[in-house]
């Protein structure tokens, strides 16, 4: 497996912030199998000094991360990726509403997953 830092890629100058680009790249790496549950990610001092970016950035990536379940902060150990995707867990509760909601209207399969494709854009 590649170090994070050899994947991910900062537009420095473009659109979107730096940290959000930093969470963004490191979900995607979790959700593509790069990074795998229990991996051990650089500290933030490390990660900040491989990408070039402010210590504060990589934190405020990590900290975000964190609050939503994805990453785990061990104490002195290290920030690990979490055993388990919460999105798994908000998505299939979220299913389970839709379809209820849909069945309760009248809304079969394939007309419900029309809403989701527009949805989606």
């Amino acid at each position: 497996m590649a170090g994070l830092a050899e994947w991910v890629r900062i537009e420095h100058r473009g659109s979107g912030a730096l940290f959000d680009q930093l969470r963004t790249q490191i979900i995607e790496g979790i959700r593509d199998g790069r990074l795998p549950p229990g991996t051990r990610l650089p500290t933030v001092r490390e990660l900040a000094g491989q990408l070039g970016l402010a210590v504060n950035t990589v934190a405020r990536a990590y900290r975000e991360l964190e609050a939503s379940g994805i990453l785990e902060t061990r104490g002195r150990f290290g920030t690990y990726v979490a055993r388990v995707d919460p999105s798994d867990e908000a998505m299939a509760a979220a299913a389970h509403s839709y379809v209820s909601t849909a069945k309760a209207l009248g809304v079969d399969k394939a007309e419900a997953l029309r809403y989701v494709e527009a949805a989606f854009g």
